[in-house]
This record gives C-alpha cells, sequence and structure tokens, in this order.
C-alpha cells in the first residue's frame, strides 16, 4: 500500500513568521478569525496562501451562488479530492454559517442523493467539472442550466475548483491536524 508522502515543514504562526509569510497570516486570521491549521502549512509558500485566501474571498463575495450553494460546491470538490481537513471544515461551516441543508451535507460526505433537485443538480455538475478536468458535455451542461443556473455560475464553479485543489493538495501534503471546532465533522473516505 502507497502512503501519501508527508512534508517535514513546520506549521508555521505568527509569533515566529517574518515578512510576506507573516504578511499573509495576518491576512488570514482577519478573514478566517484564527489560523487555522490548514493555513499554517500553506504559509510556508506564502503565494500559495495568498493566492488561496484571494480567490476563495473572492468566490465568496462575488459568485452568484448563496452561501448554502457555495458551500455544496466547496464541499462536493473536497469530497471529490478526498480532503479529509476541507470535508470536515465545509461541513462545519455549511452547518453553523452557511446553513446548508443537513440532508444535502450528508448526501455529499456520504455519497448518497440530494433531496433538492436544485441542489442536486449543482452538486452533480460540480462532480462532473472535477471528474472530466472542466470538459462537460452539452447535455451535462444544458442539464445545469435547466435547474436554474447560469453559464456565469459554470465558470464560477471554475474558480472554487482552482481554490479548493490549492487546499487540497496543500493538505494531502502537510496531513494538518483538524482544528478542535471542525473536530466533530471529521470524514474520512470508503476503503
Amino acid at each position: 500500500m502507497n502512503h501519501v508522502a508527508k512534508l517535514s515543514l513546520p506549521l508555521t504562526n505568527l509569533d515566529t513568521a517574518e515578512g510576506r509569510t507573516k504578511e499573509v497570516l495576518e491576512a488570514g486570521k482577519k478573514s478566517a478569525g484564527g489560523i487555522p491549521n490548514m493555513y499554517a502549512g500553506m504559509a510556508n509558500a506564502p503565494a500559495l496562501l495568498d493566492t488561496y485566501l484571494h480567490g476563495y474571498q473572492l468566490f465568496r463575495r462575488e459568485s452568484g451562488f448563496t452561501p448554502a450553494e457555495q458551500e455544496l460546491i466547496f464541499l462536493t470538490i473536497a469530497r471529490a479530492n478526498e480532503c479529509k481537513y476541507c470535508v470536515a471544515a465545509h461541513s462545519f461551516i455549511a452547518e453553523a454559517v452557511s446553513k446548508t441543508p443537513q440532508q444535502a451535507v450528508q448526501a455529499v460526505r456520504y455519497d448518497g442523493p440530494i433531496e433538492d433537485a436544485k441542489l442536486a443538480a449543482l452538486r452533480t455538475f460540480t462532480q462532473v467539472m472535477v471528474a472530466s478536468h472542466g470538459k462537460p458535455t452539452e447535455e451535462q451542461l444544458a442539464t445545469f442550466l435547466a435547474a436554474g443556473y447560469s453559464e456565469k455560475n459554470a465558470l464560477e464553479i471554475i474558480l472554487a475548483i482552482a481554490v479548493k485543489t490549492i487546499s487540497n493538495y496543500s493538505n494531502h501534503l502537510f496531513h494538518p491536524a483538524l482544528d478542535a471546532k471542525f473536530e466533530g465533522h471529521a470524514w474520512a473516505p470508503a476503503v
């Protein structure tokens, strides 16, 4: 069995960070209300964390999706990428902040059907975009549009995929421990 490599770089913190690293960590703390373990690893490459934070904030602020839809998109991508940290984090945010229907959250976490037809179409199209590397069929795009979404929304899903790929892949290399507030939403892929 192959095990995923783990970087030996230390988790960074504001007490020891300097220069650009400290600047980016402070921005992360401001946006998240603290420094999640994920940020502490990513800050070893300040441009990586800065790019993540910028894209994440733009998606949250400018996408045409509701907070619940945004969370469903992020959760779907994290689940597709088998990122234990981000599935737990976005499950917590879905419940505590975005008010994503719990049935939909559990369906994404455990690969079940979503009862809400529009959210189901959003999840399916997001899965298609990840699995096809951004090459949906005409029929898949038409189904997404028929559910009430727009072509602009399809582009916004690309932004979400870019942001989550940064965090998911970084987490795969760092194996960060779940922050205490996410522990109640721990998740692992089926074996």
